[in-house]
């Protein structure tokens, strides 16, 4: 079997795979590619050249936060070029909405955009976003749109954390998700589009949704077979995702979340946590996580080149870890230790909770965990009609 097509050795044929063998799947026109350096086929070869191959009329590339190569670390993106590899314009779509990204659509001359983004499954990883900021332009401007899916790679059995609420709105949360949302970007479009794209832009985007073959809701990315690209600089293994939907909160504490590390997310760390956090964590008896002590220096961001003391999560087993819960008792157990140096970074912890809930719950010595919900199946917030796959 072609690499167009997908490989013997692979149990899923992602959407895009699907459109280099049946380029007639988007529609007629030019088309434009939210894409970048995660989008690959499964041997490897990147996606827009093999496109151009397949006879698809590929007219411009469009990039989201960290660029369309991934050089840029979070909060950048790289600039508008042309890609050498296929000569086409690059759109650099980060930090634009509105009608500055309406703009862009239009000056890019494109009738329809395809998005093909590795997703990790988190409501406040951007690439989601990007993906609606494009849809409510795409309503607006006339262009259809197009998801060649992929799977979500922590499965899509178990939705997880508050939904959000819409005052609490921002590029991390756009609209009322929860934290861990059990979709693949094409479920989460379709449910996005009969809800939060029609208020925005006053009616539905004209969407199609290129399912990934052979996916079920089971799987997690090592079941899919297909390899893991690192989507973003400090998510570098399937690992980091796993743990990502939990300890992504600390970006809104005065705690290192562990990027400037070789395991960004997995490890959390401050100057002033001593010997009694890791065996504090130990009693709460957490499913399917073992907390070991580390020390260790960050190269950059938060507490760079300070000497740093906290833990490290080991995975034990999956399907009982919950990351958001498992983060709650980190955060309720900082504060109850070191309750004059613990501290939340502004109000930022409010746009990944969702609300101000977790923090006010937290400052007022209450247990956070009363905020955690048991996980639940995707369909109870999105509705089983959004769900696309067994």
């Amino acid at each position: 079997m072609s690499s167009a097509t997908g490989d013997d050795r692979f149990m899923v044929t992602t959407g895009i795979a699907r459109l280099c063998a049946l380029p007639g799947l988007a529609g007629p026109g030019r088309l434009g590619l939210v894409t970048n350096h995660t989008c690959v086929l499964p041997d490897l070869s990147p996606t827009a050249p093999a496109l151009m191959e397949a006879g698809v009329h590929l007219a411009a590339l469009f990039g989201p936060e960290h660029g369309l190569y991934g050089t840029a670390q979070a909060g950048g993106s790289e600039t508008d070029e042309v890609d050498p590899a296929t000569g086409l314009p690059v759109y650099d779509t980060y930090r634009r909405e509105g009608d500055r990204l309406d703009k862009v659509l239009i000056n890019s001359g494109v009738d329809a955009l395809v998005y093909d983004l590795q997703d990790v499954g988190a409501r406040f990883y951007t690439y989601v976003w990007t993906m609606f900021d494009l849809m409510v332009s795409a309503a607006r401007t006339g262009v259809r749109f197009v998801v060649a899916d992929r799977p979500n790679p922590l499965g899509g059995l178990v939705s997880e954390g508050p939904v959000l609420d819409p005052a609490f709105a921002s590029f991390v949360g756009r609209a009322p998700v929860p934290i861990r949302h059990g979709l693949t970007c094409g479920e989460l479009a379709w449910c996005l589009n009969r809800s939060a794209v029609a208020e925005v832009a006053g009616r539905q985007a004209d969407l199609t949704v290129i399912k990934a073959a052979g996916w079920q809701r089971r799987m997690d990315a090592e079941a899919t077979g297909l390899p893991w690209i690192a989507p973003s600089p400090n998510m570098p293994t399937y690992a980091t995702a796993v743990v990502y939907p939990g300890t992504c909160l600390f970006e809104g504490t005065n705690v290192s979340e562990g990027r400037g590390t070789t395991q960004p997310f997995e490890t959390v760390g401050a100057p002033y946590i001593d010997a009694r956090f890791a065996p504090a964590l130990a009693e709460l008896g957490l499913p399917g996580v073992h907390f070991r002590e580390v020390r260790y220096v960050p190269t950059f961001d938060k507490h760079a080149g300070v000497p740093l003391r906290g833990v490290h999560l080991h995975i034990t087993d999956r399907e009982a870890f919950a990351p958001v819960r498992t983060a709650v008792a980190m955060i309720g157990t900082l504060r109850r230790l070191y309750p004059d140096d613990f501290a939340w970074s502004g109000d930022f912890i409010d746009r990944l909770w969702g609300s101000d809930a977790l923090r006010r719950t937290v400052d007022a010595g209450e247990d956070p965990l009363t905020l955690c919900e048991p996980p639940a199946p995707p369909g109870r917030w999105a509705g089983e009609d959004v769900l696309l796959y067994p």
